[in-house]
């Protein structure tokens, strides 16, 4: 099993959080990962994206080109990294922020109005975690159990507030991620 990710947004929206949680939990399970970020000079409001990589078998490159998922956050996303996406992969995309979605039929499309579904949770701040709830929903790649345990040895005495936000924003995203 060779899961290969993109996760991409503005600076500022978490898409390297969703990357660096996806490879942490991966690690955690005994799994090979990789995790590597890119984004421009400019930080939040610019452009970010991040390559993940959760295998059975050691990762010969990080470098992810024809991703399995891709999470996009806004639509300069899809429309960069959408074309990549190997066939019969997963994409993940906040309608709110991506109007025009994409038009392929090749491939798993899993859209919800995040950044409203974060507000009703009660965070903005959450909108990376439902999105990993997603894929975590609908491909298995890592365990919630995971998750819920790195984010409560990063949260629990940081921020316990945003850690009970997380987990159900992650609940939510497993919801809407299942088939």
């Amino acid at each position: 099993m060779k899961t290969e990710m993109i996760c991409a947004g503005f600076g500022g929206q978490g898409v390297l959080t969703i990357g660096r949680f996806i490879a942490q939990a991966g690690m955690r399970e005994g799994k090979h990962v990789s995790w590597l970020p890119s984004y421009g000079p400019e930080m939040r409001g610019g452009t970010a994206n991040v390559s993940a990589v959760v295998s059975d078998q050691p990762i010969a490159s990080p470098i992810v080109s024809t991703p399995d998922i891709l999470v996009a956050l806004n639509q300069p996303s899809i429309d960069k990294f959408g074309p990549q996406i190997r066939p019969g992969g997963v994409l993940v995309y906040d309608t709110g922020m991506c109007p025009k979605g994409c038009n392929r039929t090749d491939i798993q499309i899993i859209s919800a109005p995040l950044t409203e579904l974060a507000q009703e949770i009660g965070s903005n701040r959450v909108v990376n975690m439902i999105a990993i709830g997603m894929v975590i929903g609908r491909t298995n790649v890592i365990k919630y159990e995971s998750m819920e345990e790195d984010l409560t040895s990063f949260l629990k005495d940081r921020d316990p507030d945003l850690l009970e936000k997380n987990l159900i924003a992650i609940k939510k995203g497993m919801e809407l991620g299942k088939p």
